[in-house]
């Protein structure tokens, strides 16, 4: 027994043995300018833009792989990946066949415009190396075989880790994640999960699971509260776009502060059901193309940086304060990054309002809402400025019937007088046309 445990203890080592000097051996090789240079022009030529590596090694822990250090895409901003590991599927390459197992990303910077001038070169690579329609489309003449095949599927890891990895949206704000990737035979998710540790949605955890072909479950965990239900993605009929997303999801006790920071335009516990939609040709384009429809409710909502008891009470322009709500409820229409308010319906003891509000993509608000407080008639307000600085006054109609109505009646003709000259004021619209 002794001899053969001392047999095997020597077969370990030699195998360790002969493993570091294999690792030896590559790491001499791939660590080489020569061979770092035509790795550069494999990529350049794999993505379309350029592409500089400040340096490439063979790790050997936790797991064998070939680690990819100080990546630069030139893109404007550029996309930087402090360090690429590489995780070789052992069988497949056993086999003759190169597949990557498992995709380890750190420290990396992926500014939305990068992502998407990279994701544009992309298929105008993938129209360049095949031309005509649909199954019937040929290699272009200057296409190397394999060219679009190699990128798209043969690239894509089972695997994939990203620690650190940093996301800035167009206007410049960044969120920094964790997460991990699962991908089936089909090159689809099969599972995911991310944790957002710095940023707007700091602390959000999510989890999406394959259930069945073309469909997944979906939990977020944000706020104090969760985000939960299914969406499915298919491709579309023939002729139509390409793919088709949609789903139907349950809000529960989510405060709304925590999805619109930096901005904090409203406070208060979200109750609400969502139904989604989208069709585009890429993925890319699912997230301009997405429409929404949401029903919902907020209790104890706080509208911060608008005062309507103080508009009211002023009758004129009111910037800055808060309105304290028992409840608000209403429905939301959106379409990508523009959504429109409507039948909104708040109430707080004396104070009650009605109305609907746009909100654009670059966020500017625009609408109108009618406020009561106690025996005052409806006082009709015009929603203007931004999420960041909203801010409320009179209709012109109302300014003036509320003038009229003061000089006729001082105190109790004043609000009937806003109400009277504000419909005064939309029939008159109607009349010319503005």
């Amino acid at each position: 027994m002794a001899k053969i445990f001392k047999w095997v203890l020597v077969a370990a080592l030699a195998a360790v043995l002969l493993l570091a000097g294999v690792a030896l051996v590559l790491q001499g090789w791939v660590s080489s300018d020569g061979f770092r240079q035509r790795m550069e022009r494999e990529a350049t030529a794999v993505l379309g833009l350029p592409v500089q590596l400040g340096g490439i090694e063979v790790a050997l822990w936790p797991l064998p792989a070939v680690a990819l250090n100080g990546v630069r895409v030139q893109t404007k901003p550029p996309l930087t990946l402090a360090r690429l590991e590489l995780r070789p599927g052992w069988l497949a390459l056993l086999r003759g066949r190169l597949e990557i197992a498992t995709l380890v990303l750190r420290d990396a910077v992926l500014p939305q415009q990068a992502i998407d001038a990279l994701l544009l070169s992309l298929q105008k690579r993938k129209q360049s190396t095949f031309t005509g329609p649909g199954p019937e489309a040929k290699r272009a003449p200057d296409a190397e075989p394999g060219d679009a095949e190699v990128a798209v599927t043969d690239w894509l890891p089972r695997r994939a880790l990203l620690q650190g990895v940093s996301w800035t949206n167009l206007k410049g704000a960044s969120t920094t994640m964790d997460a991990e990737l699962r991908l089936g035979g089909d090159g689809l998710l099969d599972d995911a999960s991310l944790h957002v540790v710095k940023g707007n949605l700091q602390g959000l955890r999510g989890r999406l699971q394959r259930e069945q072909a073309g469909q997944w479950a979906l939990r977020i965990e944000v706020g104090g509260g969760t985000v939960a239900g299914r969406i499915g993605m298919q491709e579309g009929a023939p002729g139509a776009l390409a793919l088709v997303l949609q789903g139907q999801l349950e809000t529960r006790g989510v405060e709304v502060s925590a999805l619109t920071a930096p901005n904090r335009p409203l406070s208060g516990k979200l109750e609400a059901s969502t139904t989604l939609k989208a069709s585009a040709a890429t993925t890319a384009g699912l997230v301009e193309a997405l429409r929404t429809e949401t029903s919902f409710t907020v209790k104890d909502a706080v509208l911060n940086g608008m005062d309507l008891v103080k508009a009211v009470q002023t009758v004129g322009l009111n910037r800055g304060g808060q309105t304290r709500l028992d409840t608000l409820a209403g429905q939301v229409q959106s379409q990508g990054r523009a959504a429109q308010l409507n039948n909104l319906v708040a109430s707080s003891g004396a104070l009650s309002a009605t109305g609907q509000v746009a909100v654009s993509a670059t966020q500017v608000l625009n609408g109108r809402i009618s406020v009561s407080l106690g025996s005052t008639v409806g006082v009709p307000l015009v929603v203007g400025g931004t999420l960041a600085a909203p801010e409320v006054t009179l209709t012109r109609g109302a300014l003036l019937g509320a003038a009229i109505g003061t000089a006729m009646m001082p105190g109790v003709g004043t609000g009937a007088g806003m109400e009277l000259g504000d419909r005064a004021g939309e029939r008159l619209k109607k009349l010319f046309g503005r």
